[in-house]
This record gives C-alpha cells, structure tokens and sequence, in this order.
C-alpha cells in the first residue's frame, strides 16, 4: 500500500505516520508538508510544499498511490469565518481535488473531529466549516471517502510534535476514563483504522470514536 499523508508535523498526522510506518502493510509513505520534518525510514519521502494549494510545481510526484490520509489542520481559536474556511475547507478541497484526479482507485481519509456539524447550521463555526469540508469531500471521485472524527487522542511512543493539553493527557487518562468511557483513542487506533479503511472498507462514511475503535481491531 502507497500512502499519501499530510499534516506530519503536528501531532496526529505524526502519530498517523509513526503508525504507518510500523505496519507491514505499508510498502511507502510520501510526506506532504509545509516546513520539513526530522524523520528517517526506507519507506518514507518528503515533499516540501509551503502552499497546498498550489500543487502545480510537484503534481507529477502524486499519482500512483492508493490512499490520502490528509491530517493537516489548525485550531479555530481566534479565527474568524472566512479565514478558517481559508485554511480547512479551502486547503482541503483542493488538494482532494488534485489527488483524486490523479488516482482515481485511492481511499482519502480527512481528519474531521467530534462534534462535526453535517448540516453546516449550526451555531459552532469550527464544527459547520468542518461539515462542509466532509460533505464536499463524499462528492469527489474517490473509491473511498471516510470523515474520521475522533475525541481526545494520546500519543504514540517517539512522538514529538505534542503540544498544550494533549502534553497532560497520559496522566489525565485514568481520570478520563472514569469520567469520558470510550471518549478516548490513542493515535496507534487512529492509525491503523485509517489503514484498515484502505484495504478493507467501512459500512460508514463519518466514523465516530466507537467506529475508529471498531475498525482499528
């Protein structure tokens, strides 16, 4: 299986990478990203790209890949509308555009997130943004299309992109569980249900976190 993933520097599209790295499964990963990232493995290849969504200088170097696992985002914190559209359904939607374009057989699996809006009307902007995103997503030619959208995450052993609360939540689990059971997933089951969508699908296209915990088994 040849992967396309990005978002490698931040936290779950790395803990996604170190997963796909591991898994046998996983003959190459082609990394695109915006600034570079400080890993080295035979199965992995980078692509500095500072634009997503100018792909026009390297897009000879996406075609021949079976899937898309796009984990590249950012918090909507401080953000207002149009500038968040900018960076999440903008970036996303035409970067889905080119890849499906170029590899018609791939699966593209997006990080959404908990609490997405599917009818694009509700109050939380982050979460109608994001609803559009997916929904637009399921039009593109793809073979496969799965919205993931998980809760809280925790690392995966060698992680280095961590960052705020997401630094205190291996000590916080105990209580999470107590208080959140089945709200957690860590970034090992994130990945290998991303994996597992590839080779053997899914009855759903939005995946809640009791479907990422099903499908990574």
């Amino acid at each position: 299986m040849k992967v396309i993933l990005t978002g490698a520097t931040g936290m779950v599209g790395e803990g996604v990478l170190l997963e796909c790295l591991a898994n046998p499964d996983i003959d190459k990963v082609l990394m695109v990203n915006r600034r570079h990232y400080a890993h080295m493995d035979p199965k992995l290849e980078e692509l500095i790209v500072p634009d997503l969504t100018d792909l026009t200088r390297v897009v000879g170097q996406l075609a021949g890949y079976d899937a898309c696992f796009f984990c590249a985002g950012v918090s909507s914190v401080g953000m207002k509308e149009p500038e968040y559209t900018r960076v999440t359904y903008d970036l996303t939607i035409s970067f889905a555009k080119i890849v499906a374009g170029l590899n018609p057989g791939m699966t593209f699996t997006y990080v959404s997130g908990a609490m997405t809006d599917s009818t694009e009307k509700g109050r939380s902007m982050w979460a109608r943004v994001k609803g559009r995103t997916e929904n637009d997503l399921m039009k593109l030619p793809f073979r496969q299309v799965y919205n993931f959208r998980p809760g809280f995450m925790t690392a995966v052993k060698g992680q280095k992109n961590i960052k705020g609360i997401y630094r205190i939540i291996p000590v916080l689990t105990p209580l999470f569980k107590i208080l959140m059971p089945g709200q957690i997933l860590t970034l090992n089951q994130v990945g290998r249900a991303m994996i597992n969508s590839v080779s053997g699908g899914y009855e759903k296209n939005v995946l809640e976190i009791i479907d990422i915990r099903k499908l990574a088994k």
